[in-house]
């Protein structure tokens, strides 16, 4: 249920099958990073067809391997569902970074490597003699995606740092409640995470396109909070020019009303959005009572935002009184923006996911069923990215990579392995 290409032309691929050319083939990344925002950037280059080598410390491996839960027919694997899906089309390989050995065997991949991917504490790579000077010195074509808390440089830069914080740092959770209590988690604690792996990903391929005109390396510096601070839409400049503050709303959303969710007859929750006049008269249309745009009433924007909790109230009570899917579809027909506020279940079972392959299921032998898992994105119609396969057990392609990259011995693997450097 990936995403395949028609007329693309075929390239091998895991096992040695055969599967649709991918736009990041013949790139190869390596992946040190750890929980969710680097491994994340690397695992959306993965799904474009990169080689990525994702290493881990021996015996523990990536801490994301014991956070969030387990399959319930889980076969006695260790993994967790955070990292069957977001580990997955990685090689993984086993290395201590802090053993010389080791930091010598990540130069000698370096060497052979396109991109970078690391998200230690600020110094961390540098104390281990990794830094971003001494790896451009062995591969001046380099591309080093840096996500840390605070960025590499600043007052705050050594501080350690999670989504959470990103959160808090960034502005969002700020905005995240209602304005008599305190804010809340705006959605997901990780959400800081996946925007710095999505930012990781895209400097690596504007990186990447830039070495093609300069022959040259850089690297990627991102702060968690930085992304999470970027989409906050007109936060700076509405406080920058007039001092504004925007606190806690709700569900409701600055400048705009009715922007909200509102209660159904049967207990659940609709998204309308009217953003313009406009919209507002096509919805009012819907409720059969269009004097509701009149001038003296709330057809004009400046009107309903002095009239924010009343105009939310009286929409509020029009859709209580209809099932939600009576609500979608008379807005549906009057062409007002509206959806169903869904939990997961609901989103299994609509027929825009099912169309779409939003939800991709994996073989995996481990496990009995396949395993459903977010599908890749974006779409692309001629070289689209696919799942190969799911986060593999610890260690799995040591021999594959220590072998074919760096032509080491049987002999040589057992020594390592012996002194814990893989």
């Amino acid at each position: 249920m990936t995403q395949q290409a028609a007329t693309a032309g075929t390239t091998t691929g895991v096992g040695g099958t055969s599967r649709p050319i991918r736009p990041l083939d013949g790139i190869r990344v390596i992946d040190v990073s750890s929980f969710i925002a680097g491994p994340f950037a690397a695992a959306q280059l993965a799904e474009f067809g990169a080689e990525v080598i994702k290493c881990e410390l021996p015996k523990v491996g990536d801490p994301l391997r014991k956070f969030g839960s387990l399959l319930p027919a889980d076969n006695g694997t260790a993994e967790t569902l955070p990292w069957l899906s977001e580990q997955r089309n990685k090689k993984v390989v086993t290395l201590d970074l802090k053993k010389p050995e080791g930091a010598e065997i990540l130069k000698k991949l370096i060497a052979q490597a396109d991109v970078l991917v690391e998200n230690f504490q600020v110094g961390t790579l540098e104390g281990w003699g990794l830094g971003w000077e001494t790896l451009k010195a062995i591969n001046p074509r380099l591309i080093m995606v840096r996500i840390s808390g605070y960025g590499q440089t600043g007052p705050y830069a050594g501080r350690p740092g999670f989504g959470r914080i990103a959160n808090a740092f960034g502005g969002l959770s700020y905005l995240a409640g209602y304005p008599d209590r305190p804010p809340v988690t705006p959605g997901s604690a990780t959400i800081p995470d996946y925007l710095a792996g999505i930012y990781g990903a895209m400097g690596a391929l504007l990186a990447l396109k830039a070495r093609d005109r300069t022959g040259e390396g850089q690297y990627v510096d991102i702060g968690l909070y930085e992304p999470v601070f970027r989409i906050l839409d007109e936060l700076a400049p509405a406080y920058q020019s007039r001092g504004f503050v925007r606190e806690r709303m709700g569900p409701g959303t600055v400048n705009v009303v009715p922007h909200s969710h509102y209660p159904t007859k049967d207990g659940r929750w609709i998204a309308i959005a009217c953003t313009n006049d406009k919209i507002f008269a096509r919805l009012a249309e819907a409720m059969g009572e269009p004097e509701l745009t009149s001038a003296a009433r709330w057809g004009l924007l400046k009107n309903r935002e002095r009239d924010r909790a009343e105009v939310d109230a009286y929409v509020g009570a029009w859709t209580a009184r209809h099932d939600r899917a009576d609500l979608l579809a008379l807005c549906e027909r009057g062409q007002v923006p509206c959806g169903p506020v869904y939990a997961i279940d609901e989103i299994f079972t609509d027929p825009q996911y099912e169309a779409r392959d939003n939800i991709a299921f994996i073989d995996d032998a481990r496990f009995a069923e396949p395993v459903a898992v977010a599908n890749v994105v974006p779409r692309l119609s001629a070289t689209p990215g696919g799942i190969d396969w799911l986060g593999q057990p610890l260690g799995t392609h040591n021999d594959e990579i220590y072998k074919r990259l760096l032509g080491l011995s049987d002999a040589e693997l057992q020594l390592l392995e012996k002194a814990g450097v893989i």
